[in-house]
């Protein structure tokens, strides 16, 4: 017991940055193992090398640290989450450049940076290319990084009040808020590694039960994994090109349509980010949002096929209506929560709405975003919610100049100042578009790529680049000044403009 507790005491000296990059070398051992079974010796070496490499590097600081305890506090761990997304993916780059082989290191950052901020942006277009150990590689990488955002969320954003907490919270974004008295009582390392303990049972259970699900229905364990995976992680990484090309069929995407409501409400998984107000997900406001989104887009999409002036004819075009229902339904909840998995059925949605620009509705919804605190992207349902009250509440003062505001009970978990904190973030989200659209059109983009790509990127929705638009966008085919654009616009779009702002803020480091 005091051995254990001695390396819980070493453990709990390192920085978080460390922590983290010790279990992604560790993690480089699963792809090493399963391309030793595949009999592909070069891409275990590579993966295996890298993984002692990374150990060792850790080990010397470790040991350089000593006996000192350096103080961490929640600006230091803020500051570690931007280095796991913008320096750690220089280490995990390493055996995808070494075991391809045949892509620059600039690349294979760029595959890093899109799998760990959940983006899945795919460089590498044919599957076939990548062998399967590398496939599994970017899915635990993606895997990983969505499983960092869940913890992250309840043990670093949410005393900042940031990450969309601040609609919420009672105080400052980046400035703290009211949390959980067991959020309280420990320091700032021991409440991660405590939120971790919780909450990494649940999300790998989860995907174990997908994972099982899937092959139930007839995909192979790696495809089956890598969707599993990719659907908790919202990061819609496929080894086969899609969910479209799995053998799993529509069965397989009515499981992972199931395990997508995940990414909409915090309140699917956990409680304990909830301070006041209703913890049901029936009164949730973002749960509700995600719903109605859901529901009204496919019926709109569906309904169209008469206002367009199409007839219904015999057994056909009602088999061929329930086809474009059942994709519009699953494409419009794989892109309002950020995964990007396209239905099978899309193309049969488009021919039956008679749509010509179904892009547009994918990047409305990828902008939108799911739930505060999940893997997903986007601006967020709470937000919106927020910014859909207070032009509520806008009209009845037209009317009523003279009315008070009565809150309903669902509507507690927004604070006073919460529209107006959310439309500060919609303003930085739409500033921060037109920023880096403007860099990719310097660099080489035309309006209606560098429009694609940075909304891509800024909602970590990356398959939104070889569906938005009228043909897919090579990726590699771009100048490398826009492909760290593009990696700038990834991380940004994960941590968000105010996590980053709160960084540059001398009152939180002073605090």
């Amino acid at each position: 017991m005091a051995r254990r507790t001695k390396t819980s005491n070493g453990l709990l000296r390192l920085p978080l940055f460390l922590l983290i990059w010790s279990i992604a070398s560790l993690a480089m051992w699963i792809p090493a193992v399963h391309a030793l079974v595949l009999n592909d010796h070069e891409t275990s070496r590579a993966f295996f090398y890298t993984g002692v490499l990374g150990l060792f590097l850790i080990a010397l600081v470790g040991l350089s640290l000593g006996h000192r305890v350096p103080r961490y506090g929640m600006p230091g761990q803020l500051l570690s989450l931007l280095a796991t997304f913008v320096i750690l993916p220089l280490f995990l780059a390493l055996p995808v450049q070494e075991g391809l082989g045949n892509t620059t290191f600039l690349n294979a950052y760029f595959d890093m940076v899109s799998a760990i901020t959940t983006t899945g942006a795919d460089i590498y277009p044919d599957p076939d290319r990548l062998p399967p150990s590398m496939h599994l590689w970017r899915a635990m990488v993606a895997w990983l990084g969505g499983l960092l955002m869940w913890i992250s969320a309840s043990a670093v954003l949410a005393p900042l009040s940031l990450g969309g907490f601040e609609v919420t919270a009672r105080g400052e974004p980046g400035g703290g808020s009211l949390v959980p008295s067991h959020m309280q009582e420990a320091d700032p390392k021991r409440r991660l590694i405590e939120v971790a303990r919780i909450l990494t049972p649940v999300y790998a259970g989860l995907t174990l039960m997908l994972w099982v699900l899937l092959m139930i229905t007839g995909d192979t364990p790696l495809v089956a994994i890598g969707h599993a995976m990719s659907v908790l992680s919202t990061s819609g990484i496929s080894a086969v090109g899609g969910v479209e090309n799995a053998a799993s069929g529509i069965a397989g995407e009515m499981v992972m349509f199931l395990f997508m409501f995940f990414a909409l409400s915090r309140l699917t998984f956990s409680h304990d980010t909830v301070t006041i107000g209703s913890a049901g997900l029936d009164k949730d406001p973002e749960f509700r949002t995600g719903l109605l989104i859901i529901l009204a887009m496919p019926v709109l999409l569906f309904l169209r096929h008469w206002l367009a002036a199409f007839e219904l004819g015999g057994p056909e075009d009602v088999q061929q209506a329930l086809k474009s229902l059942w994709g519009a339904l699953f494409t419009v909840m794989s892109f309002l929560s950020t995964t990007g998995f396209e239905s099978a059925h899309w193309e049969a949605t488009q021919e039956w709405s008679g749509l010509q620009t179904p892009g547009m509705i994918l990047l409305g919804l990828s902008v939108i975003g799911g739930g505060v605190a999940t893997t997903a992207g986007g601006v967020k349902l709470l937000r919106v919610y927020a910014l859909y009250l207070n032009g509520m509440r806008e009209m009845e003062r037209l009317v009523h100049p003279s009315s008070v505001s009565g809150e309903g009970s669902g509507n507690k978990r927004i604070q006073r100042n919460g529209a107006f904190v959310a439309w500060v973030f919609f303003m930085l989200f739409a500033l921060s578009l037109a920023l880096i659209s403007i860099a990719l059109s310097a660099v080489g983009s035309d309006f209606e790529q560098a429009l694609i790509l940075t909304i891509s990127t800024l909602s970590t929705t990356g398959p939104l680049i070889d569906i938005a638009g009228d043909a897919p966008i090579v990726l590699t085919t771009l100048e490398p000044a826009a492909k760290v654009i593009l990696c700038f616009a990834m991380v940004l779009g994960r941590l968000e403009t105010l996590a980053i702002i709160a960084l540059l803020s001398p009152n939180l480091w002073r605090s």
